[in-house]
């Protein structure tokens, strides 16, 4: 039956997106820099061979926005520097001011 209404579904869950640019085999895990386009640049120690890299990415974020690490989730750019990571459980207020308070 069609209602003539255009709607989205999606499933209820509270959080936030960011976009990150990974460069991995760094000497420290650290943001570095918020780019003109709001993606934030993240320097890893793990290198970027058996999906090492995006679990540093993960364990990392956890520890700087203080939540589980299984709450975040790579959505886009599992095999790619640019990715766009989304966190369960904070507001984009929150996740702002935390990701700000990290800036090397």
């Amino acid at each position: 039956m069609k209602t003539g209404r255009n709607f989205e579904l999606h499933d209820g869950k509270l959080g936030a997106a960011i976009t990150v640019r990974v460069t991995p085999r760094m000497a420290r895990n650290e943001i570095t820099e918020i780019m003109n386009d709001g993606t934030v640049k993240i320097r890893l120690t793990a290198p970027p061979v058996e999906g090492r890299a995006n679990q540093g990415l993960i364990e990392f974020l956890a520890e700087i926005l203080g939540v589980r690490p299984a709450k975040i989730e790579i959505i886009s750019g599992l095999t790619a520097r640019d990715k766009i990571v989304t966190v369960m459980d904070i507001s984009p207020e929150d996740l702002q001011a935390r990701i700000l308070q990290h800036l090397s």
